[in-house]
């Protein structure tokens, strides 16, 4: 079993232990994967259980449409709830300060 590190020596942390970072460099680090997980498991959960709520409804007063609003509500909960965690925005890293977009594309005419 290897022993871990200490806490303040900064070895394999993202930005000296501090755990906001970390996990933002972990979000980061898979391209947003998880973020598009988490997306589709808010859009899928929202759908079946609104959806649910819909026919219990429809059962009981005895309708057919508030399954089909359930779901549509359900679909737009998920993502207002995906937006609300910022899971829809884009998950790549800002290139760094001071690069040059294209080679040769200098500040100014020589």
């Amino acid at each position: 079993m290897a022993a871990r590190p200490a806490a303040g020596s900064g070895a394999g942390s993202g930005a000296g232990g501090d755990p906001a970072a970390e996990n933002e460099d972990a979000r980061l680090a898979n391209g947003g994967y998880n973020a598009g997980i988490a997306v589709l498991s808010y859009m899928i959960g929202g759908i079946a259980v609104w959806s649910l709520i819909g026919w219990g409804l429809d059962n009981l007063l005895d309708t057919r449409w508030l399954v089909l609003a359930g779901a549509f509500l359900g679909a737009a909960g998920g993502f207002y709830l995906s937006h609300m965690h910022n899971l829809t925005r884009n998950h790549t890293p800002s290139p760094q300060r001071g690069s040059r977009a294209t080679p040769g594309a200098e500040g100014g005419p020589e």
